[in-house]
């Protein structure tokens, strides 16, 4: 029996292999003003759980190697063409790319755990309204006729609403750290915000702290209290009792915050929702003019200003993806975004504004065969 592929069933050999092929020779030739790069498919593990967290290890397979140590299949391209890149230094640059990637899925899933991307990779600060773009444009022009619909959004816009708040730089940090996770940033954005209550246990460990008598307490529940030792738990405890001393951030910026994350319509319209809400929207309207040189109206794009919080964690900036909306069986078909933070991670402080997107081809066909 012959394993399925990606959205696929005929698509490891004979004719539906062939089609596929000629799938990613034919977004790849679109893609023709860049260099052609094929990073390793096995990476570095810390490099990755340095950028993601432990949580990575849930979604990447992972080996080890008795001379390299811990390494993980690559789980998209960003990251090994970043390090490419880096390695060289040419700037600008453009790289095209198409291989497998690996993700690990849930037990009850029926996403596949391998599948291939094609993607544009381009390093350039020269323009960024331009540059993502090209990008954006480049995409659509690979779906040209296809019934996708294009979604847009910008993670700097809420980045830059949680750096508004007006409290303390430690929570800001959390709040960031957990944006890409929407239930725990909204946990989070409780707990620090007026009239969060405060759980039983959790007082009683407080009052216990003001009181000087927390290490009697944590001495009476024994050396270890689930995984954390008592050392571990009596500094979570120090920084619960600093972050009680501060002011609870007010209920108005609060919904401020809820409601820039709320924003969903076309381009034009949220722009003048977020110069309301005195949000900055000038990368907004140079990018949407910058589209028009592409024949896009980029004012009337779809704009989603919570889209890309559930994609990997090093977009901070425009973002973008592509779904059939007939087709909920399929996943977004493209999708892309600007990530100049990492550039200077993994640069070591020395970055390049840089944005990209992939295609799904074994989707892509997916949704040609359905038609």
């Amino acid at each position: 029996m012959i394993a399925a592929r990606a959205y696929l069933e005929d698509g490891r050999i004979g004719a539906g292999l062939a089609a596929v092929n000629a799938e990613v020779a034919r977004i790849l030739a679109g893609f023709d003003s860049a260099a052609l790069v094929e990073p390793a498919a096995l990476l570095p593990a810390d490099v990755l759980i340095d950028l993601y967290g432990e949580d990575l290890r849930a979604r990447a397979f992972t080996t080890h190697d008795p001379v390299l140590g811990e390494q993980m299949l690559r789980p998209d391209f960003t990251v090994p063409v970043v390090q490419m890149h880096m390695a060289v230094g040419n700037e600008p640059a453009r790289y095209r790319y198409a291989g497998q990637v690996w993700r690990k899925q849930e037990p009850d899933s029926d996403r596949p755990t391998e599948y291939l991307q094609v993607g544009y990779e381009l390093f350039d600060g020269t323009d960024i309204a331009a540059a993502d773009a090209e990008v954006f444009a480049l995409i659509s022009t690979a779906l040209k006729d296809l019934p996708v619909q294009p979604v847009t959004g910008d993670i700097g816009i809420m980045l830059a609403a949680i750096d508004a708040l007006e409290t303390n730089e430690r929570r800001k940090a959390a709040l960031r750290h957990h944006a890409w996770r929407p239930n725990r940033f909204k946990r989070l954005l409780a707990r620090y915000s007026e009239g969060a209550a405060v759980s039983a246990d959790r007082a009683a460990l407080l009052q216990a702290a003001k009181s000087g008598t927390l290490k009697d307490v944590l001495q009476q529940n024994g050396p270890v209290i689930g995984l954390r030792s008592t050392a571990e738990i009596s500094e979570r405890i120090e920084i619960l009792l600093a972050e009680s001393e501060v002011e609870p951030i007010a209920r108005e910026q609060v919904a401020r915050l809820e409601q820039v994350l709320a924003i969903s319509g076309k381009t034009d319209a949220a722009i003048k929702t977020l110069q309301a809400l005195n949000a900055d929207t000038t990368a907004l309207e140079a990018r949407a003019n910058a589209l028009e040189k592409h024949g896009i109206n980029g004012f009337d794009l779809p704009f989603k200003a919570g889209f890309g919080r559930t994609t990997l964690e090093y977009y901070d900036g425009f973002v973008f993806g592509f779904h059939a909306p007939d087709h909920p069986d399929l996943p977004q078909i493209a999708q892309g975004g600007r990530y100049d933070a990492l550039t200077r991670v993994l640069g070591q402080g020395q970055g390049i504004p840089a944005v990209g997107g992939i295609i799904r081809p074994e989707a892509l066909l997916a949704l040609k065969g359905a038609l």
